[in-house]
């Protein structure tokens, strides 16, 4: 793995482990977003360690700076506090969510006080992964081989979807609840735990999801998920507080122009994260900018 992508992953691990627990009042993004804020302030909530909202978050920071906003960037520590704040309306937008899979459940309890802005990426899903080197191909084979493994699965924060669904579905569904502990911490944990093991030519099994810059950074390969207990693909969607598009028209129809494909979406998320890396994030968006102004369905002057 190059070092880079490591040290990336550590630094926004850093980042989240400082951050507040449940939504407060959010640090304006240094250097602000030139648009002046004369439109007034949207706070944008994000998970530094899930690179897919940082990634966005950064991109709508620019964009609605270009419209007249100054934005707030929020970060926190796990998805059940950014779904309370945004029902609550402490949070205007979550720039990356998985509402439809992975986050129903925070849906069904908050769904009534949350909007909908559009979907940016229409093919996201869960996985239990392993190195190229690993001769298992199937989540069926892992039970088999538990030892290998010293009957561990490395994940991510406990309160994420995707821990949820590993710890609730896939693994009592494949019988594996008994031979495998789910060891639960952060994103940054795990990927060292990966980093590690694959120094060593040792077998692990992590879980991971698409899109992730990790999935291209280690050479790493999905398990087959025969019984589809990982969850079927799902979209990636940009929500708001309940009357966000009524009170920012002009803000809705931007978000809702946004659509990005595999290409463009794995653009994005490594120039961020990686290419300029924290710090750097206004640059990166303006060079991928640069590279894919089609990624907008509306123009904007």
């Amino acid at each position: 793995m190059n070092t880079r992508h490591l040290t990336s992953a550590l630094a926004l691990g850093a980042v989240g482990a400082l951050a507040l627990a449940g939504c407060a009042s959010g640090n304006q993004a240094e250097g602000g977003t030139g648009g002046g804020g004369e439109k007034g302030t949207i706070t944008l909530g994000f998970l530094p360690s899930w690179t897919d909202g940082l990634s966005t978050a950064y991109l709508l920071e620019d964009q609605l700076g270009k419209l007249g906003y100054d934005v707030e960037m929020q970060t926190l520590t796990e998805a059940g506090p950014l779904y309370t704040g945004l029902a609550q309306g402490d949070v205007d937008i979550y720039p990356s969510a998985w509402p439809e899979l992975t986050h129903k459940s925070y849906m069904d309890r908050y769904g009534d006080k949350i909007e909908d802005l559009g979907a940016y990426y229409d093919n996201a899903k869960l996985t239990i992964a392993v190195p190229s080197y690993v001769d298992i191909d199937s989540i069926e084979e892992l039970k088999a081989n538990a030892a290998r493994f010293d009957g561990r699965i490395y994940g991510i924060e406990p309160g994420a979807g995707l821990t949820k669904q590993t710890q609730e579905t896939m693994l009592p569904g494949y019988g594996l609840d008994g031979d495998f502990e789910l060891v639960t911490s952060s994103t940054a944990a795990m990927l060292t735990e990966l980093d590690n093991a694959i120094s060593a030519q040792k077998d692990i099994a992590v879980t991971l999801w698409r899109p992730f810059w990790a999935n291209d950074a280690y050479d790493v390969k999905d398990l087959e998920d025969p019984q589809g207990l990982m969850g079927d693909p799902e979209a990636l969607h940009f929500l708001g507080t309940a009357g966000f598009a009524e009170k920012y028209p002009d803000a809705a129809e931007l978000i809702e122009g946004i659509t990005l494909d595999d290409e463009q979406y794995g653009a994005l998320e490594d120039l961020v994260v990686n290419e300029y890396g924290e710090g750097r994030e206004a640059e990166a968006v303006d060079a991928w900018l640069e590279k894919y102004p089609e990624a907008f369905s509306t123009q904007r002057d």
